[in-house]
């Protein structure tokens, strides 16, 4: 397009959850810097892990998740361009080999220039860096006073700065802006291509031969830029974003946009507008049909659930009434039937509409009684409105099921003052000795409750606030009440906590800090609509430190785990088969070091086995937060799904409250393998109570584990409840002779109240004696 060569550049590997990595490729044995030599006598280690360095970062990830004929040369394309800047750096004397905290980073100058402070072991330094190379994916920055090679991710610069060093190497000629163009091409920035093209065709009014070159160019840039555009608004519709979507496809560019482009949008227009009718159209079959009904104290009932229909029918739940539009003109169906279609396809969803009246009434106050418990003050309530719920038609388990799933958030949230602020409440301390926890949630944009939202619970570190998580993941605040940050283009909501004490300098493994966390992810669930399936655990640096600790203590909560900058201490050594079945996505820096070194026995046990884990070290960086990263956190995370119902885990547990795992809840666990965090190193010979569970071909459950009583927590996710099943726990059957565990509406409310998921509430419970207590 603007002349670029064409040639090859590295390998591309296709991982099994079908992300594309890029880069040179190297297989390694592990992950330490400092590796034990090999033994002269021996073949040394097998490399299980593969490595690709794409000049800014070093990807780690397991053989074992590349997928089949994964790997295979990059697809040719155009060479990407390379800017080099004439410095005079330092290439001999004093080294930076340990990046410390950043305590300040001036700018770039006009000239690629800046100095950093950066805390040291002797105190503050101050050094010089430049800008020596600049390509698409990549700045190299290198020290001028200190020797350094650091890189960065070019997006991370400011516009205005790149604009301003990438027209001080190029010439001011039509050499020249193509170049400019062509960087710009490659990096996606279409409207900075198009804009230095146009610039240079008004400053060159009378360059034919600038004209005929460009013109094609630009107009395919423009192109682009459109289908860029598309994609974009592909991408937020998907998030919930439809208000934004159709106001933009309205208005959406059709100069120099190609054919195809043109017809995408005109018809992304025309499904918004069939919606739109059909939604009108279901309204008014509902209210119509709903007039038809003679009875009225019936009509005096239906009224409240017809206004909700239609005032809460949307792109988000239209969904809901596919049985009904199917149905609605049926004549062999009385209208009291399609009604109830309606009615019970809006409280269960499509697949559970049913074509009777009273049941579709009996599910709205089945509901309305859900809701009161959820608000209940004490047991005794509680208690009451169970009883009250048995009496109806609909308090069936699958029915109740299928209405906690669809229901929105039980417990209200007061609106924020400004729009695009977070909302804030306060979580009850987990003993009355403990503070509150003050929690932030950020909502991404058109947040509606009757949709599931992904969610990320990030944790903060040392010196820095929920404030800043919710900024880095969903962008700041700005003019108008607006974040755009990556949450909010991907429509994640955030759940920020106040998790540590004042002056807390590092991560303590406390009960009081799990606590903070899991209570707080709870309290969020019962006030917004989060997608349980999808919530990904984060922190930095001693946050990270609580992500991978709480992560492996509950790897059944979290559809991923991503520590940034954090270290593996104390349990995280000895839980590390915990993540057998959980995602992990490490970022840290190469400079980092002491960090590298303390986490690569962690990081090598899980890559060599096959877990699903990715490392990403950022090359000449240090202890910081990685926002070059984020693009592929949401790729990662946009691949990812929490398996609430494994066929089969083994955990480890160490701490009395480490003591839930997906279907199994343990009591009494033995003295001897617990260990205080007060109390670490834990002494010698001290091994950790292993619990061993599985599902089997024949209905089943077969669990092994150490401790003395145990609660076993069914529902249709892990058994089918209408045949006979059995539960084996340290080899004796538990359940024989037990009353019906089909379902229990006691247990299925007060769980989905307790746990705040009301995607999988459990069914019914088998507490049980496991016949010992031991130390494995």
């Amino acid at each position: 397009m603007l002349g670029g060569a064409n040639g090859l550049w590295g390998i591309e590997v296709v991982l099994k959850d079908g992300r594309v990595l890029k880069g040179k490729k190297a297989p390694v044995t592990g992950m330490n810097p400092f590796p034990a030599a090999t033994p002269p006598d021996g073949p040394g280690d097998v490399p299980l892990i593969e490595v690709l360095d794409d000049e800014l970062r070093r990807t780690f990830i397991s053989i074992y998740q590349i997928a089949p004929n994964g790997r295979r040369p990059e697809q040719a394309g155009e060479v990407p361009e390379k800017i080099v800047l004439k410095q005079r750096v330092r290439r001999a004397g004093p080294t930076v080999k340990t990046v410390g905290p950043i305590l300040h980073a001036l700018p770039f100058d006009e000239f690629g220039r800046r100095t950093v402070t950066m805390l040291t072991a002797q105190g503050e330094v101050k050094i010089v860096q430049a800008i020596t190379e600049i390509t698409p994916t990549y700045t190299k920055v290198e020290g001028v006073t200190h020797v350094w090679d650091m890189r960065m991710a070019t997006s991370s610069l400011p516009p205005e700065t790149l604009a301003t060093l990438l027209k001080a190497q190029c010439k001011e000629d039509l050499e020249g802006v193509k170049r400019i163009a062509r960087f710009y091409v490659q990096c996606e920035r279409y409207e900075d291509a198009s804009r230095a093209i146009e610039g240079y065709l008004a400053a060159h009014p009378n360059d034919a031969e600038a004209k005929t070159q460009l013109a094609a160019a630009l107009a395919a840039i423009k192109q682009l830029g459109a289908k860029r555009l598309l994609g974009e608004l592909t991408l937020r519709r998907a998030s919930g974003q439809h208000r934004f979507v159709y106001r933009m496809l309205t208005q959406f560019p059709t100069d120099e946009t190609s054919g195809e482009a043109i017809q995408a949008v005109r018809e992304m227009i025309r499904q918004y507008e069939v919606n739109e009718k059909a939604r009108k159209q279901i309204v008014e079959q509902i209210e119509a049909l709903a007039k038809q009904v003679t009875d009225a104290a019936t009509r005096k009932r239906l009224d409240p659930i017809v206004r909700e229909i239609a005032t809460e029918l949307n792109p988000n739940t239209l969904d809901r009434m596919a049985a009904f539009r199917e149905l609605a003109e049926d004549k062999t169906l009385q209208p009291a039937d399609r009604l109830a279609l309606a009615i019970s396809g809006w409280l269960l969803g499509s697949k559970g509409a049913n074509p009777r009246l009273s049941t579709a009434l009996s599910l709205v106050e089945v509901r309305r009684l859900i809701v009161q418990y959820f608000a209940a003050p004490d047991q005794v309530s509680r208690d009451g409105l169970v009883a009250d719920s048995r009496s109806q038609e609909a308090a069936t388990p699958a029915l109740v099921a299928g209405l906690l799933a669809h229901m929105k958030p039980p417990v209200p949230v007061e609106p924020v003052e400004e729009e695009g602020m977070p909302h804030e409440f306060q979580v009850p301390g987990s003993d009355p000795a403990s503070p509150p926890v003050r929690c932030l949630v950020q909502l991404p944009p058109e947040y509606d409750p009757n949709r599931r939202w992904p969610a990320i619970l990030a944790l903060h570190g040392p010196g820095f606030t929920p404030e800043q998580q919710i900024d880095w993941w969903a962008g700041p605040l700005v003019k108008g009440g607006w974040r755009a940050g990556h949450a909010s283009r991907y429509g994640y909501i955030v759940i920020a906590p106040d998790w540590t004490v004042p002056h807390q300098k590092q991560y303590q493994y406390s009960a009081r800090e799990h606590a903070a966390v899991l209570d707080s992810l709870r309290a969020a669930c019962q006030r917004f609509s989060i997608d349980t399936d999808r919530v990904f655990l984060s922190g930095h640096s001693f946050g990270g430190d609580a992500a991978w600790d709480i992560g492996l203590a509950h790897p059944d909560l979290w559809a991923g785990v991503i520590p940034i900058a954090a270290k593996a201490d104390k349990y995280c050594a000895l839980y590390w088969e915990n993540g057998a079945l959980l995602p992990f996505y490490f970022v840290c820096g190469e400079l980092d070091s002491s960090r590298i070194v303390a986490n690569s026995r962690d990081w090598d046990r899980y890559l060599r086995k096959g877990y699903n884990t990715t490392v990403v070290e950022y090359l000449g960086r240090g202890h910081e937060n990685f926002s070059d990263e984020i693009l592929r956190l949401f790729d990662w995370m946009g691949r990812l799904r929490r398996n609430f119902s494994p066929q089969k885990f083994s955990v480890v547990s160490m701490r009395p409250w480490d003591n839930f795992f997906w279907w199994v809840e343990l009591r009494q666990l033995p003295p001897l393998a617990m260990v205080a965090p007060e109390d670490w190193p834990p002494p010698r010979g001290t091994l950790p109570m292993r619990t061993r569970a599985t599902v089997t071909k024949t209905n089943g459950l077969q669990i092994q584990t150490g401790a003395g009583q145990m609660t076993v927590w069914l529902s249709p996710d892990v058994l089918d409840l209408t045949r006979r099943f059995t539960v084996t726990v340290n080899g004796g059957s538990v359940n024989t002779g037990a009353a019906s565990l089909a379902g229990d509406l006691a247990v299925m409310l007060e769980d989905a109240r307790t746990r705040g998921d009301r995607q999988h509430p459990f069914w019914s419970k088998l507490e049980t004696p496991t016949g010992r207590v031991s130390r494995n």
